[in-house]
């Protein structure tokens, strides 16, 4: 069974830092590109990173590069989401996903194809910066 579990979300003050996490099982992540998207409730679901995992590239979307930092380690099956200079606008449920295809998991994130393609996904974790 394949899983993707979230966690690292919480209450964090505006210019605060907090790490999200994602385990993944069922499936060889080793070979797979892993993402962060995040959505605001009555908002479409938005890219935010993403990396591969055979190859270590990255890419971030204008609105958290510099601050953002995404990371993998394929002994841990973990993808990590180092988020700093947090600003209320980053307030959102931040999904982790997965899939085969780097090309179209950049895609994914920086909106030029549709998010539903990952081939797999999490529950999310809340992540709440007050100002």
């Amino acid at each position: 069974e394949v899983q993707l579990v979230e966690s690292g979300g919480g209450l964090v003050q505006a210019g605060g830092s907090l790490r999200l996490s994602c385990v993944a099982s069922g499936f060889n992540f080793e070979n797979y590109a892993m993402a962060w998207f995040r959505q605001v409730p009555g908002k479409e679901r938005e890219g935010v990173a993403c990396i591969s995992n055979s190859e270590g590239h990255t890419y971030y979307v204008d609105s958290v590069n510099g601050r953002f930092t995404i990371s993998s380690d394929n002994a841990k099956k973990t993808v990590y989401l180092q988020m700093n200079s947090l600003k209320p606008d980053d307030t959102a449920v931040y999904y982790c996903a997965a899939d085969p295809e780097w090309s179209a998991t950049r895609h994914r994130v920086g909106g030029l194809i549709n998010y539903y393609g990952m081939d797999y996904w999490g529950k999310g974790t809340l992540v709440t910066v007050s100002s």
